[in-house]
């Protein structure tokens, strides 16, 4: 059973250096408060920890 990320955009990107745009969009996410539920790999949580600040994270069971 493989583990999944529920990442959700819960501050604006507007201001923000490149780089953490670049890291936000990778991960899928566009708008606030949008979702999306992810594999978790290392490429997930490298994204994540870049941004920590400005996302929320939850951990969700595989339903397969």
């Amino acid at each position: 059973m493989a583990k999944k990320l529920k990442v959700t955009l819960v501050r604006g990107l507007a201001g923000k250096r490149k780089e953490h745009i670049q890291a936000v969009k990778s991960l899928g996410l566009k708008k606030v408060r949008q979702s999306r539920i992810l594999e978790d790999n290392p490429m997930v949580r490298g994204n994540i920890q870049k941004v920590k600040h400005l996302i929320q994270v939850e951990e969700v069971q595989d339903e397969t």
